[in-house]
């Protein structure tokens, strides 16, 4: 393997929940003067999960996360390196990755039936335009992120998905959490706060 591919598993986590702290802000606060804040939280979120479950195929082999790779004839290096993968490479499309990730690490994406269909409402958002409200969609992300990118991330990595957001206090995201009735994970240290919140919302 050349060396500079070594570093892309944890290049793409990083990418991933940086990805993932923006859906969540744009999920959990709204903006008045931007009417395509809860849209762009599904793209978010969507391609969140998109980088951060090829992040974790990509800890067994960076390779593992094409499905079309450049051609030895087509290579100046005599190893393929970054800049050929870049430049003719072809990733595995959002659909596939479930079957993807279970070939390469036996793990089996959680709701996985909401994984597909939200794909759909991405694609949907993206191609053409979105026909839903607000609360459809927020409740539509949440659904998505609670149930499929933050147990991923918490079995790959011990993460969990309500450290990642923009604001300087978790507390307006457990309060929205709790009143939208969303089962999330999070650690020890939370759960004073998160039953505060249960007895007294903000």
């Amino acid at each position: 393997m050349h060396e500079d591919l070594r570093g892309v598993s944890e290049q793409m986590k990083a990418l991933g929940l940086a990805a993932l702290a923006h859906a969540i802000q744009h999920t959990v606060f709204f903006n008045y003067t931007n009417s395509f804040w809860g849209d762009l939280a599904i793209l978010q979120a969507a391609h969140a999960a998109e980088i951060l479950i090829k992040a974790c195929i990509a800890k067994e082999h960076p390779l593992l996360i094409f499905d079309q790779l450049p051609k030895s004839t087509k290579v100046d290096d005599q190893l393929l390196d970054l800049k050929a993968v870049f430049e003719s490479g072809r990733t595995i499309q959002y659909q596939e990755l479930p079957e993807r990730l279970w070939a390469t690490t036996g793990y089996r994406i959680k709701n996985v039936e909401i994984y597909r269909e939200f794909g759909k409402l991405r694609n949907g958002i993206q191609h053409f335009a979105s026909i839903h409200d607000r609360e459809h969609l927020m409740s539509k992300n949440l659904e998505f992120i609670f149930g499929v990118i933050d147990p991923l991330i918490k079995d790959f990595w011990g993460l969990y998905a309500v450290d990642f957001h923009e604001d300087d206090e978790n507390e307006y995201v457990f309060d929205c959490l709790i009143q939208k009735k969303v089962s999330f994970l999070f650690p020890d240290e939370y759960k004073e706060d998160i039953e505060r919140l249960k007895q007294n919302p903000l």
